[in-house]
């Protein structure tokens, strides 16, 4: 048994890290094939995302909305849902911070942020948990809906900045009024890294506990591992539902909150950055493993901080982060079918426990 535990342990680790490489892998083969040299293209990647300080801190604030981005979707995974949400909690949860920012904003700061931040986790919540209601309550996909949600609320941020809440000294980029300085998210003593990573990092904690440490948890696997089994065991599974769509919405939206309290100071058209479907990128090489997910956010932040020295040192587009995003999410998806498949990671005959039937009968 617990030759078998290893086992699948091990194998949890190897098929995500083999699936990485092979991902790199590919990715190599595309820029060799647009006149880059690879070996030069992943050391330039290194240096933008780990290299030095200033270059390590700049992978911590982009790692910031991932890490909270991807509960979305881990959270709702414990259920056996696919959310994809995340895109439209940031944006409903940064629109609902700038409101309420704006709203009180001769307000003690400390004040204006607590506001702001429970705003952003109400709106991001409700926002997915309707997801989660039409799911249970009327069986709509919660990958189709999610997903479209996406689009409704970058259409709504794009009407409010360009009308009822824009502010008109925004020519050019169509913006709403600004946050007070005062009401910012500081930075961390002695760096540039906003207080946001503190968010992500507490909340990846807390709902590693909340899963596996707890008898929520305990009852939110049960729903994700036989739903009909945890129906005739009477789990309110309408209830774990809602809650758990709530939560992994209210994440998503703290860090809509965190992106305009500590970097953009307003909301426009930068809120609609992709940090939300990066984020599921996060929670899918995680295993929707939250304590996995900072580790990972921290590597595919370094990865969105390279875009630019791409572009300058290799003359490759600045998408070009974007292309080996998809394909290691591609890659991510396929190996999801080699789990329990390969040889190495199956029990032997000799370590399976054996029955003499000849004996019992």
């Amino acid at each position: 048994m617990l030759l078998q535990n290893w086992q699948v342990k091990l194998e949890k680790i190897c098929i995500p890290l083999a699936a990485l490489i092979f991902s790199l892998l590919i990715f190599g083969i595309f820029c060799a094939a647009v006149g880059a040299n690879p070996f030069e293209v992943y050391g330039s990647i290194y240096k933008a995302a780990f290299g030095s300080w200033f270059s390590f801190q700049n992978t911590l604030i982009r790692a910031a909305p991932l890490m909270l981005s991807s509960l979305c979707t881990a959270l709702p995974a414990q259920l056996g849902l696919i959310v994809i949400g995340n895109e439209g909690a940031i944006v409903i949860g940064g629109l609902a911070a700038v409101a309420m920012g704006l709203a009180i904003a001769t307000f003690p700061p400390f004040a204006v942020q607590s506001a702001m931040a429970i705003a952003s986790i109400i709106a991001g919540g409700l926002w997915i948990m309707a997801v989660g209601a039409l799911r249970y309550y009327r069986g709509v996909n919660e990958t189709i809906s999610s997903l479209l949600l996406n689009y409704i609320a970058i259409a709504l941020l794009n009407q409010l900045v360009g009308g009822p809440m824009r502010d008109p000294t925004s020519l050019n980029k169509p913006s709403t009024y600004p946050i007070l300085d005062v009401n910012m998210l500081g930075n961390l003593p002695g760096t540039r890294i906003h207080y946001g990573l503190i968010y992500g990092i507490i909340a990846c904690l807390i709902a590693y506990f909340l899963i596996q440490k707890t008898t929520f948890g305990f009852a939110v696997r049960t729903v994700g591992g036989n739903i009909r089994a945890a129906k005739i065991a009477g789990l309110p599974v309408g209830k774990l539902t809602l809650i758990i769509c709530f939560l992994a919405g209210s994440c998503a939206g703290l860090a809509g909150m965190a992106e305009v309290a500590a970097v953009h100071g307003r909301a426009n058209e930068s809120l609609n950055s992709n940090y939300g479907y990066s984020g599921i990128l996060v929670a899918f090489i995680a295993r929707h493993n939250p304590l996995a997910a900072v580790l990972v956010s921290i590597l595919l932040g370094g990865i969105l901080a390279s875009g630019g020295i791409l572009q300058r040192a290799h003359e490759l587009p600045d998408a070009t982060v974007l292309v080996f995003q998809g394909i290691v999410f591609l890659v991510i998806l396929y190996s999801e079918s080699l789990y329990g498949r390969l040889p190495f990671f199956k029990p032997s005959l000799r370590q399976q426990p054996s029955t003499n039937l000849t004996t019992q009968a």
